[in-house]
């Protein structure tokens, strides 16, 4: 089968903690699991039955590329390298942000070349027609989000309200992917709660369409398949995501 004419794009799937910082960390593993998009990569990581994929095994905790350089803390805490979670929990023993070296250590080593790679396959690949930005977010907003305390629909997907991404593009997408996850109507929302992140809103358009995607975790960090004490999911049920996420993409490439 030929390859969908697709990018994918995983920025938050990543688990390791960067060896530079390995000594001032003092996030636990529930915490770091919490932060992240947990199994993104499984779910979203069909790297052969699409023309590119790029993806990371470092933690959004400690390096988010879904962030500007120019996102930090003290003025934000959850910017491109954090010193808080998202539920506002602590990620270091001892201040990092005052070693700019080990700082702009982190971002050449781990979020330049991501970006790099992006614009290299953006400007190399002709045959990419769209780029699919893809995270996993909280049942509920957590804390820090604009929609705190709300419950979340099961898919969203971005578009930067039609500036990354042609809204018919999206809506069809959308429609999909209702059918391949056998979803009910307004399980699935276009920009809400999240229009699309810095990577959509950067690339969008530029050559081609972007999309964030965003599916609730609700869908796999639950009963029956979830195991809280080992954060572990039952591969069945990531196999069953990951199956319907191809099936949307092949009803919507049929429809070019």
């Amino acid at each position: 089968m030929a390859k969908r004419p697709i990018l994918i794009s995983i920025p938050h799937g990543g688990t390791k903690i960067p060896h530079e910082i390995s000594d001032r960390v003092c996030i636990t593993k529930k915490d770091l699991f919490e932060d992240g998009d947990a199994f993104t990569r499984e779910i979203y990581g069909i790297k052969d039955e699409v023309q590119a994929l790029i993806e990371t095994d470092i933690a959004r905790a400690f390096v988010d590329l879904n962030r500007e350089t120019s996102d930090r803390p003290p003025k934000n805490p959850d910017g491109i390298v954090k010193s808080k979670t998202c539920h506002s929990q602590p990620i270091y023993s001892s201040q990092i942000f005052q070693n700019e070296p080990i700082v702009e250590s982190l971002i050449q080593k781990y979020y330049d070349p991501y970006h790099k790679k992006i614009r290299d396959l953006l400007s190399t690949q002709s045959q990419i027609q769209l780029a699919l930005d893809c995270h996993t977010m909280e049942a509920v907003g957590p804390s820090i989000a604009p929609d705190r305390g709300k419950e979340r629909p099961l898919i969203c997907l971005g578009n930067n309200y039609g500036n990354s991404c042609p809204d018919e593009w999206v809506q069809k997408l959308a429609e999909c992917f209702q059918e391949s996850f056998s979803l009910q109507e307004g399980d699935v929302k276009i920009n809400e709660p999240f229009a699309g992140g810095y990577i959509t809103r950067k690339y969008g358009n530029d050559p081609v369409p972007w999309i964030q995607i965003e599916m609730n975790r609700k869908l796999y960090l639950s009963d029956p398949w979830f195991d809280r004490k080992s954060f572990t999911v039952i591969p069945s049920r990531l196999s069953q995501l990951r199956d319907a996420f191809k099936t949307g993409l092949n009803l919507f490439c049929r429809q070019w």
